[in-house]
């Protein structure tokens, strides 16, 4: 059980705990129907409340979220070593990770009990914790880096687009300096999941700073960039890298195989957020994969010949 005080300020006396509720305490309105239905939900002055009751100033309202039942569907990763997982933040009402790029983040028909969510559960059920697998904002298998996941209904929804992220990324071309792609991303047929840049497609906006550009001892010129987005649209940094004829060294979606890295080269290296209770701000960093770090390598010893 999750437990919310507040004492009613002057500019909530006379109104009611639903203008409150969804004001102030910032509780979707799913969640205060759910709550509705839990016995002492909501408490004023240590008493049951309904939502209709009238507020006065200095009263106190007791918001109590139960805890989750565990995903019954979700089984434990199938000889896990949660010394594997490597966790960046923990605390009753987050876990954040720095996913491998290789790891799948939810179940899906080609991956059925080998995904971080598969890890996670199992990881939670270690340590007699119950919590439904709520990824705030996933990564792409091939992507590495931070995932946050919620471990219970209001911090998903505090957190639900209040969570800002910086990316790393290696593209093919030689960027110099700042830049925005605003370009719409649209998925010309609904069974592939591979996307376009299209006018019929959802806005979209990435921005990046180059941070260094070399040559490959292939002879690829690349870039290393960093990223932050405005939208979260699907392989939003890769079309749109892709759209401009700079994929993603290593991206073979969007662009081309390579021998010395298996996946696309992006990392959320950076996550800045705020705990969904204690409004305390949380800063992550993970650190980039050895594929990536060896490529970067690479370009500087290159340059240096």
């Amino acid at each position: 059980m999750r437990t919310l005080e507040y004492v009613i300020p002057s500019e909530y006396d006379g109104k009611k705990v639903l203008y409150f509720l969804k004001g102030k305490a910032g509780l979707s309105s799913r969640m205060i129907r759910s709550l509705k239905l839990v016995e002492n939900g909501f408490l004023l002055n240590g008493e049951h409340t309904r939502t209709i009751e009238i507020l006065h100033e200095g009263d106190m309202l007791t918001v109590n979220i139960p805890e989750d039942e565990m995903d019954e569907g979700l089984t434990e990763y199938d000889g896990a070593d949660f010394g594997d997982l490597e966790i960046l933040y923990e605390d009753d009402d987050i876990i954040a990770v720095n996913k491998p790029p290789m790891l799948a983040v939810h179940p899906t028909h080609n991956h059925q009990g080998d995904t971080l969510a598969n890890l996670i559960a199992g990881y939670l059920q270690s340590k007699g914790k119950k919590a439904k697998f709520r990824a705030v904002g996933r990564l792409d298998k091939g992507t590495s880096g931070i995932v946050i996941c919620a471990l219970n209904a209001f911090a998903a929804y505090r957190l639900q687009g209040n969570i800002e992220k910086t990316y790393y990324a290696l593209t093919e071309g030689v960027y110099e300096g700042e830049g925005s792609i605003d370009a719409p991303i649209y998925r010309p047929d609904p069974i592939k999941s591979v996307r376009t840049v299209d006018e019929r497609g959802d806005f979209a906006l990435t921005h990046y700073t180059a941070l260094g550009s070399g040559t490959l001892p292939d002879g690829t010129e690349a870039s290393f960039l960093k990223i932050n987005i405005e939208t979260g649209r699907t392989h939003q940094i890769r079309v749109h890298f892709a759209h401009l004829g700079t994929p993603l060294i290593g991206d073979t979606m969007y662009g081309k195989k390579r021998d010395d890295i298996c996946h696309q080269a992006l990392h959320c290296g950076h996550a800045e957020l705020l705990q969904p209770f204690t409004n305390c701000k949380i800063i992550l960093d993970a650190p980039l994969p050895q594929d990536i770090t060896e490529i970067i390598c690479n370009i500087y010893k290159y340059e240096e010949n």
